[in-house]
C-alpha cells in the first residue's frame, strides 16, 4: 500500500505533514510493521522545544525500543494524548489517528531534504 502523498517522509521513517506553519509528526505504517506490537510512546509536552536533526522521543515495543527523529525545529503546540492509553493505534493507523505531535516551525526548508511519497515507496522496497 503506498504511503499518503502529502507529507514528507524521513529515512528514519518517521512522516511531517504540513498545514500552514504547522508540522504533524508521525511514523509511518512500514516502522510500525517493524517494531510490531506497540506498547508505549514517550512524547514531549506541549510547549517543549523540538530540534531539527535530533531525537524527540520513543516508541517500545514487543520487539524494541526505537528513538523519534524530528525533521524541523520549533515548538510542540499539540501531543496526541490518546496514545498513553493507547500506543497500538501507531500500528493499527499511523498516519491517521496515530499522529504523534504537532510543532510550530518558524523555517519549513529542512522539509525539502526529506523524500516524496513515492520516493519513499520505493527506499522501503529496497529494504
Amino acid at each position: 500500500m503506498p504511503v499518503p502523498n502529502d507529507r514528507k517522509y524521513s529515512q528514519t521513517h518517521e512522516w511531517f505533514k504540513v498545514e500552514g506553519n504547522t508540522v504533524t509528526v508521525g511514523i509511518t505504517q512500514f516502522a510500525a510493521d517493524e517494531l510490531t506490537d506497540i506498547t508505549f510512546v514517550d512524547l514531549p509536552k506541549v510547549g517543549a522545544p523540538v530540534e531539527g536533526g535530533r531525537h524527540f522521543g520513543e516508541v517500545e515495543s514487543v520487539k524494541a525500543t526505537s528513538e523519534l527523529y524530528c525533521a524541523v525545529s520549533g515548538k510542540v503546540v499539540a501531543v496526541n494524548e490518546r496514545l498513553a492509553d493507547e500506543p497500538g493505534l501507531l500500528n493499527s493507523d499511523p498516519f491517521n489517528a496515530g499522529w504523534m505531535i504537532k510543532i510550530e516551525c518558524r523555517d519549513l526548508g529542512p522539509l525539502s531534504n526529506l523524500l516524496d511519497g513515492p520516493a519513499y515507496d520505493r527506499m522501503v522496497a529496497e529494504h
